[in-house]
């Protein structure tokens, strides 16, 4: 079924990712210390999985306590032959205009779903642990070929439910006995112009494996196989450098530490410009095959249609950044003076402002902060989180040797919350840390509400809650903070939170609109027509002052978000709505108990309908021009303090 497929994209692999920046900050336990003010020591290699404490890693033991445990359950659920495993679910075909037969196919698939998406879990969160792991890789491949068969022998319910007349479509979903599952139903129904024959739309699952081909060779290239020369520091001490370890050296004081480590590992993905560009070309053409295949008018349309987002939603976000833009130039010329440099470079954009404020904090000391953070949303949402942070083992905190970098929150109906890590100990991992839980907590909260057909929540209002949750750490860090230096940084934090996920992912929403129309056009991708568009997005984003650096043209080959067909915009939208939220709930109770229900409430409205009963229109550009109203005013505060 598409939306059980799109529950299992292979792309996302059931994840709810940090934004760009964060993603590629995957980091390692520090033996030695990393300061922000520059590298007191090198960093160590990472170690061997092994090497990692079992305190420290994810209870994955408590889906399966062995692989073979996995594998028992594989065996068992796997069906029969590869033409036909689970021919139970064929009985059905002709018979779904009777109300008794169609519940009870929803009931058997459901529950069929629900295994396979623990499988699923488990094998992803092994591969993630060690992506150069045959084993893992094999486990992997082998649910996702199952999961695919699943949704082949699916293939056929949507186009022969949709081939009723609308009058009998529309009478089978008022039955009594189908209630449970009428917005499920209704949301099958609104595919009806974009649904194929059973035949077609058997030959679009087949094709599935095929057309993620390309995301799949951009993550094999980007997280294991490509490689950079060294960043060197202002005493001309070489420093490895990664994926993981670049965003350290982006917050070093060492500003010849930051310009060599963006350079080269810009150059590294230059050296690959070429190839990089069929891997996007590639994953947009998927896009863009599919939009024509059901139907759609446009790549953006077939992208949000699902969830019921108009266009519009997408257009006003970009629409409402162009006219704020000027108060990002504006925060560029301070951060500039304040940094009292000459020219303003990309490799300048991370580091603090304030020296004196950037002090460490452990794990520990992290995970205290996020638990103490969120006694506004109440004692039991509280002692939920603690139990899942103290005891239960929700996160797989350090890096280790081939670990998937960046951070997410994933799991399903019948596991714990999961939360990817590469903590090294600065205020970003801190708030990525609260930003993971408050995705863990959405699908906690989602999970124990709400039946397992409602239980995911709609990608749209995934990022609202991890922000809300950033927004509640960040009030609490203010008033604990002690000095004016500790304000300023956390001022600044606020400020470059909305810089990078509101203004840096409408420029990259604003870019792939843009390839996508191209292809959409006809006309090819080149790398040359790809850094020529990035170089002008930044330029009338960040303004006059900054530094178009050769290597910044190259950036959009680096990010993996590119790949995830318009996801970034919700980036935006869900930090405007969680802002928007935060500041309602603090001063109402009401509200406060609205955006909770709002958590527990899963998929059990569309997304716009969601944000709407919790407080917040979407529809609507309020929320968007509030959360910049925001930034202008923390801009007039920094100011101030500066």
């Amino acid at each position: 079924m598409r939306f059980f497929a799109t529950k299992f994209s292979t792309i996302l692999s059931g994840l709810l990712i940090a934004p760009a920046l964060v993603s590629l900050a995957s980091c390692q336990k520090m033996n030695n210390t990393l300061s922000l003010n520059g590298l007191e020591k090198d960093v160590p290699m990472p170690k061997t999985r092994n090497e990692i404490p079992q305190q420290d890693r994810w209870n994955v033991e408590a889906l399966y306590p062995t692989p073979e445990a996995w594998k028992d359950d594989f065996q068992k659920t796997q069906g029969k032959e590869p033409a036909l495993r689970w021919p139970e679910l064929a009985q059905f075909k002709g018979r779904l205009s009777d109300p008794s037969a169609l519940l009870s196919l929803i009931e058997y698939y459901t529950e069929l779903e629900r295994k396979l998406s623990k499988l699923h879990v488990y094998a992803h969160l092994r591969l993630d642990e060690d992506l150069g792991n045959d084993a893992f890789k094999n486990d992997f491949g082998l649910i996702s070929g199952l999961i695919q068969d699943f949704q082949r022998e699916m293939s056929w319910m949507e186009p022969e439910l949709l081939g009723l007349s609308e009058k009998d479509f529309k009478g089978l979903i008022l039955h009594a006995s189908l209630q449970p599952y009428r917005f499920h139903l209704e949301k099958i129904g609104r595919m009806r112009p974009h649904t194929l024959s059973s035949e077609q739309e058997e030959l679009l699952v087949l094709s599935g494996k095929a057309l993620d081909a390309t995301y799949r060779a951009f993550g094999a290239l980007n997280n294991a196989d490509l490689t950079f020369k060294p960043a060197v520091d202002s005493k001309g001490v070489e420093h490895p450098l990664s994926n993981g370890t670049y965003l350290n050296y982006m917050r070093s004081q060492d500003r010849h530490l930051r310009k060599t480590a963006y350079q080269n590992l810009h150059l590294g993905f230059e050296a690959h410009a070429n190839t990089l560009c069929e891997l996007i070309n590639g994953q947009v053409q998927s896009h863009l095959f599919l939009a024509k295949a059901r139907k759609f008018g446009s790549c953006l349309e077939s992208a949000l249609f699902p969830h019921q987002v108009e266009p519009k939603v997408y257009e006003n976000l970009i629409a409402s950044m162009h006219k704020s833009l000027p108060k990002m130039h504006e925060y560029i010329a301070l951060r500039k003076k304040i940094l009292k440099l000459d020219e303003i470079h990309f490799y300048d954009l991370h580091v603090p402002l304030i020296e004196e404020a950037n002090t460490q904090m452990s794990y520990e000391e992290a995970r205290e902060a996020v638990i103490a953070s969120v006694e506004p949303l109440g004692k039991k949402y509280q002692e939920s989180l603690k139990k899942g942070l103290l005891e239960e083992r929700w996160v797989d905190i350090y890096e280790n040797a081939r670990k998937r970098s960046g951070a997410y929150s994933s799991g399903c109906y019948d596991s714990m919350p999961y939360i990817l890590m590469n903590y090294h100990g600065t205020l970003n991992d801190v708030l990525t840390l609260a930003h993971e839980a408050g995705h863990s907590m959405h699908s906690l909260l989602s999970r124990q509400t709400q039946p397992y057909i409602y239980s995911q929540y709609p990608i749209f209002v995934a990022e609202v809650a991890s922000t809300f949750n950033e927004q509640l750490l960040l009030s609490f860090l203010k008033k604990k903070a002690k000095s004016k230096a500790e304000i300023v940084s956390l001022i600044n934090y606020q400020i470059e939170g909305i810089r990078n996920t509101i203004f840096r992912q409408t420029l990259f929403a604003e870019f792939e609109l843009q390839i996508h129309k191209w292809a959409e056009e006809g006309v090819p991708l080149t790398p040359t027509l790809l850094k020529k568009r990035y170089a002008e997005l930044n330029r009338k984003y960040y303004g006059e002052e900054i530094v178009l650096d050769p290597e910044m043209e190259i950036e959009w080959a680096r990010i993996p978000h590119f790949y995830y067909n318009f996801y970034v915009y919700q980036y935006a939208t869900g930090l405007s709505a969680a802002l928007t939220l935060f500041q309602k709930a603090m001063a109402s109770e009401k509200i406060r108990d609205g955006y909770l229900e709002f958590l527990s409430s899963g998929g059990s409205r569309y997304p716009i309908d969601l944000l709407q009963k919790a407080g917040v229109d979407m529809r609507k550009s309020d929320a968007i021009d509030s959360a910049l109203k925001q930034f202008e005013e923390l801009l007039k505060e920094l100011k101030k303090l500066s």
